[in-house]
């Protein structure tokens, strides 16, 4: 089946995102654990809770993305930055239990002056102290476009921190198209060759969600500008050939593309007409 949705709010519950994604033709959805620029977690109701649970089964709704805030940055030289980031990570893990196998994606952040190796070494710190045998949801670590100092705009940094963390068995990978053509891997004209590269350097089987966007810039620019489908950089052929390629397809997609519903239902739609 094909795994495709949007970015949702939650501030109406879990159900009415759930009849909004079935409503324009999709059947998945990302949602941000709390207000994207930071701040305390709106707790959930747990009769809408039940009630999403119900309608997720009878529509086929198998999976879906929990989103970081932006302002979690587990390797800012500011401790209560840091302090932050570990709080999101064990108040969101702790809730996302309740759905049993659930996604939660993060940005790796930004090392804010300290330098690449100290930034992964506090990434990986966190992620031991949160990360523990008995939970189900997978943790995914975005690749990032580069812009700045942060971390995560290539394989090997990800592959780094990864490998550095005790229950790595509990991480796994988004790769965002916006971001890893900005930073340099051309998945426009050589998808194949980024994927073997993804596959030597992380491992394919660590691939648990794609963020299907264009972009706004050019290759290998190293910014972070998403752009509707088929209207940038990418193209929407190289967009057809991601959501098609055998190593690829039985993924859920994720579009964050600059639009309100009726314009994430036109490129549900669209992808959908090019599914092989």
């Amino acid at each position: 089946m094909f795994k495709i949705g949007c970015h949702l709010s939650i501030s109406n519950g879990f159900y009415n995102a759930a009849k909004e994604i079935i409503s324009i033709g999709g059947n998945t959805f990302q949602y941000f654990s709390r207000n994207p620029q930071g701040g305390r977690a709106k707790e959930w109701n747990k009769n809408d809770f039940n009630k999403y649970v119900e309608y997720a089964k009878e529509n086929n709704i198998e999976v879906l993305l929990c989103h970081a805030p932006y302002t979690l940055n587990a390797c800012s030289i500011k401790p209560e930055t840091r302090g932050f980031a570990l709080i999101c990570f064990k108040e969101d893990i702790k809730r996302l239990e309740n759905f049993g196998n659930a996604l939660y994606n993060f940005h790796p952040g930004s090392h804010t002056g300290q330098g690449i190796e100290v930034g992964i070494d506090q990434i990986v710190e966190i992620l031991d102290q949160v990360l523990y045998p008995e939970m189900t949801t997978t943790v995914l670590l975005e690749l990032m476009a580069g812009k700045g100092s942060e971390i995560g705009k290539s394989f090997e940094e990800i592959a780094s921190i990864i490998n550095r963390v005790k229950l790595n068995e509990k991480l796994g990978v988004c790769l965002d198209t916006c971001h890893v053509y900005s930073a340099g891997y051309d998945i426009a004209n050589n998808l194949d060759q980024v994927l073997e590269e993804f596959d030597r350097i992380i491992g394919l089987d660590r691939l648990k969600a794609i963020h299907l966007n264009d972009s706004k810039m050019p290759f290998a620019s190293n910014k972070d500008r998403h752009e509707k489908i088929g209207q940038g950089t990418i193209g929407l052929d190289a967009i057809i050939n991601i959501i098609n390629h055998p190593k690829l397809k039985h993924l859920p997609f994720y579009l964050e593309t600059p639009n309100e519903l009726d314009g994430y239902m036109e490129e549900i739609n669209i992808l959908k007409n090019n599914r092989k």
